[in-house]
């Protein structure tokens, strides 16, 4: 039985005209996706950037318009279901306004439904302020513990996945949908499976136009990374190690003979840099989203597990492009981007 979601015809289109051959025109080169991870630097978490009381379409404007200036045209950004729990019809017409925001700046977006990463609990309204010096302090996954304490969550979720899905199956501004971010961290391992298994099911069974798909990022998982790359219609995977190792997992991956998108990379700390893994991805035809655009309340600058108590700048910035008032952290890194982006 086929269990594509999308015809092979549109993954040709995929495959040809977003990584290859497309070019429209103008003075970005359209050809190839690239871009960052987004959460505007007023957001420290998933709930800050989608709750009514502190989305900030002020700041995501300004911020991808400094994307759109370098060359970007792909953002991945998490949504997170509780703030659809809490407000449904609301949380879709931000995510309209998100859209629009990001089609004014010739930007289109990878959707991330579930991540199994950082803080397990969480909690509607005001969100946690950042600890100084520590990565990612407030973020949460989803749908995290919750869903082995009160399995009925799984309800919550199938109803929240299909009715994003069926509200956004056609918008061409979405250029794929990520089912599941890292699946089996946090010490999950195959825990994660069943809900990894269901929410392919439910994009199955809403049909949407964009390919779906949930990254690879840690070759011990064997059983989680086969069946996503069984099931995902594009391959995703992170890598956040040098030129060398990163090439070695593109051959890897290469045999499944799908378009394939770089979805996490550029750690300074760990010589995953713009400079030596970006020529590679461009040559290759591999869309490349690194970790991060604006340093802000995530605190993304600082590196995993090496927090700085008193908030002092780190040397080198783990992840981040620009600081906050929009100038780059390094203008070399950003020459090198614009030479690889701009006609």
């Amino acid at each position: 039985m086929n269990k594509r979601i999308i015809s092979n015809g549109f993954i040709g289109l995929i495959a040809g005209c977003l990584f290859l051959s497309c070019n429209q025109g103008g003075s970005a080169d359209t050809t190839w996706l690239r871009g960052a991870n987004f959460t505007p630097s007023t957001a420290i978490n998933q709930l800050e950037f989608w709750q009514e009381e502190t989305f900030d379409p002020e700041t995501i404007d300004r911020e991808l318009g400094w994307a759109e200036e370098i060359g970007f045209n792909c953002m991945r950004v998490y949504l997170h279901h509780l703030a659809w729990e809490v407000d449904k019809e609301g949380f879709k017409d931000r995510m309209g306004q998100y859209l629009a925001i990001a089609d004014k700046h010739n930007i289109r977006t990878i959707f991330v439904f579930f991540d199994d990463c950082w803080n397990p609990t969480y909690s509607a309204g005001k969100q946690p302020d950042p600890k100084p010096g520590v990565h990612n302090s407030g973020w949460v996954r989803d749908p995290g513990d919750l869903l082995f304490t009160s399995p009925e969550l799984v309800d919550v979720l199938e109803a929240y996945v299909k009715d994003i899905l069926e509200t956004f199956k056609d918008d061409k501004r979405i250029v794929l949908w990520d089912l599941y971010n890292e699946p089996g961290n946090s010490g999950y391992q195959n825990k994660s499976m069943p809900l990894l298994q269901s929410v392919f099911k439910w994009a199955r069974e809403v049909k949407p136009s964009q390919p779906v798909s949930s990254a690879v990022w840690h070759n011990g998982l064997t059983d989680l990374n086969k069946f996503q790359l069984e099931n995902s219609d594009i391959i995703t995977y992170h890598n956040y190690s040098d030129e060398i190792n990163h090439q070695q997992a593109i051959d890897t991956l290469k045999k499944y003979n799908k378009p394939m998108i770089c979805s996490e990379y550029m750690a300074r700390r760990n010589n995953s840099l713009f400079t030596n893994i970006m020529p590679i991805l461009k040559e290759q035809g591999i869309g490349a989203i690194n970790w991060g655009l604006v340093e802000g309340k995530t605190n993304t600058k600082y590196a995993w597990n090496e927090p700085i108590p008193d908030g002092s700048e780190p040397e080198p910035w783990f992840h981040e492009v620009f600081r906050k008032d929009g100038t780059p952290y390094k203008q070399e890194e950003v020459d090198l981007i614009k030479s690889l982006t701009l006609l």
